[in-house]
């Protein structure tokens, strides 16, 4: 069985980070590891309330042990970081401790509709960018990308000028810059991806839904990462992880009492699981 490290925070109620992570991956028959960079009561978008406890100092023994212990991945999936130390960590975990022809995977959850998340400073995409670049596929959204390239956001980018931030983006060690949530016309959502090796486009659409739900960003870079370790082509691997996170914004759309901070992405895993016995 193939195995995964995940690092990113978890947030206790609110189906995003960890608690999408871990059950997504699991189901796609893949082992899952973590290494938890904070714990929240809730997440983020209930604005007042929540608690937060940076878990930083925890990690470098967690990481010492695995070196005493010899613990190689299949892959690194980074996801919300919260620290300059926490990029350093995730670089030194895509160095030290994966095994032959690993996939190092970073979603660079920072921001969204052209403003970072709250807690992050001005400086912190050069701290991400510096992630990102030490990944092998990355998955942006446009803001994410437009906040590590230097270029001005707008809620109106064409086709070829997200294709352009894709290219612009991928340096370093990226092969693939998948640019997340692009639109086609006025009814089509899907993903845009640059193969910085071949110099090369692929790009996958399905139907665009009238609503926006958190956690959507987590469904799809899980099922990305879940796909591409078990051996899927980077065009299988971002059909399936579009296809699955409309699947799971349907039935929440479906079900009277579905509640507001995150989507049934549970009710989706058969959904999931039969897309990728195919």
């Amino acid at each position: 069985m193939k195995r995964i490290v995940t690092v990113q925070d978890i947030s206790c109620v609110g189906r995003c980070s960890l608690t999408v992570a871990l059950p997504v991956i699991s189901a796609m028959g893949v082992e899952a590891a973590v290494v938890p960079t904070a714990v929240l009561s809730t997440h983020t978008a209930f604005k007042e309330g929540f608690t937060f406890h940076d878990l930083t100092g925890e990690i470098p023994s967690i990481l010492d042990h695995w070196t005493r212990e010899g613990f190689k991945f299949d892959a690194v999936y980074s996801g919300y970081l919260g620290s300059k130390e926490q990029c350093d960590l995730v670089i030194r975990m895509f160095e030290d401790y994966t095994a032959e022809g690993a996939l190092r995977f970073a979603d660079p959850a920072m921001a969204d509709g052209g403003k970072l998340y709250p807690g992050f400073s001005e400086s912190f995409p050069e701290e991400m960018k510096r992630v990102c670049q030490a990944a092998d596929v990355i998955v942006p959204n446009i803001t994410e990308a437009c906040l590590m390239t230097g270029k001005e956001y707008r809620d109106d980018f064409s086709n070829e000028e997200m294709k352009e931030v894709a290219k612009c983006l991928a340096q370093g060690n990226i092969r693939y810059c998948v640019i997340t949530g692009a639109p086609k016309g006025q009814d089509k959502l899907g993903a845009i991806c640059y193969d910085r090796e071949n110099d090369s486009f692929f790009e996958y659409y399905n139907e665009k839904l009238p609503v926006q739900f958190h956690g959507t960003g987590d469904i799809f870079a899980s099922t990305m990462v879940g796909a591409l370790t078990r051996g899927r082509t980077i065009g299988e691997a971002i059909k399936l992880a579009v296809d699955y996170t409309l699947e799971c914004m349907k039935k929440t759309l479906a079900d009277p009492d579905s509640r507001w901070y995150g989507v049934n992405f549970e009710e989706a895993i058969p959904f999931l699981v039969k897309e990728l016995e195919k």
